[in-house]
């Protein structure tokens, strides 16, 4: 379960946060109590981020800039996928996996962005995205000069600045959802030691291994 309280119906009274809650499950269920949205997720993130009108409402808004963009949305959502699998969100990847198909992207594509260095499938602009995105996310904003100059080939500077906002965003959402554990990202820390054999004892596993 998330980390933090969800609000439920009964205590709100942000106006906008009621539009959401009714417009995503209906008019007669509480979201907090009865999870479950279209498309498959919980649906705690709404129920969480009430917590804060102020937070709802600027997180909210900042879903309809980027969807008021003018750069491709095939582009925009490229980023917003590999954003969420780079910072090892499932819920962003998943979420914008299914934008993804939602505007015909094909599904060889979909399914190369964890590997797509070595795919063949996409486009020169796709690529250099692609690229852009990993340095954005992976690199923490440390583009080379090269990988900016290809993207200059195929966006304008409006288009990249928009670019990059929204790709920014989703990693922001991807590293809140993870921190919170959010919808998709409520699961177990994965790294954690494996215990050793009954009666190994604190040994040196280091000296086991070189005899010595």
């Amino acid at each position: 379960m998330p980390r933090l309280r969800e609000v439920p119906r009964a205590e709100v009274t942000d106006e906008r946060i009621l539009f959401f809650y009714d417009r995503l499950f209906g008019p007669d269920r509480d979201p907090a109590v009865e999870h479950g949205t279209a498309t498959g997720s919980p649906g705690d993130w709404w129920t969480v981020f009430a917590q804060s009108p102020e937070v709802f409402r600027h997180a909210v808004r900042g879903f309809a800039l980027y969807r008021e963009s003018a750069l491709d949305p095939l582009l925009r959502e490229l980023g917003q996928c590999r954003a969420g699998w780079a910072r090892g969100s499932r819920f962003v990847f998943s979420q914008h996996c299914k934008q993804m198909r939602a505007l015909g992207a094909a599904e060889d594509k979909i399914a190369a962005l964890p590997s797509w260095q070595v795919a063949d499938c996409y486009s020169p602009a796709e690529r250099a995205v692609l690229a852009y995105t990993d340095a954005l996310v992976l690199d923490g904003g440390r583009v080379p000069d090269a990988v900016f100059d290809l993207l200059r080939e195929h966006l304008t500077e409006p288009e990249i600045l928009q670019l990059t906002y929204i790709t920014c965003m989703y990693e922001m959402h991807a590293t809140i959802a993870k921190a919170l554990r959010l919808e998709f990202d409520d699961r177990p820390e994965p790294v954690t030691e494996v215990a050793a054999p009954d009666g190994y004892g604190a040994r040196d596993v280091a000296a086991d291994l070189t005899g010595s």
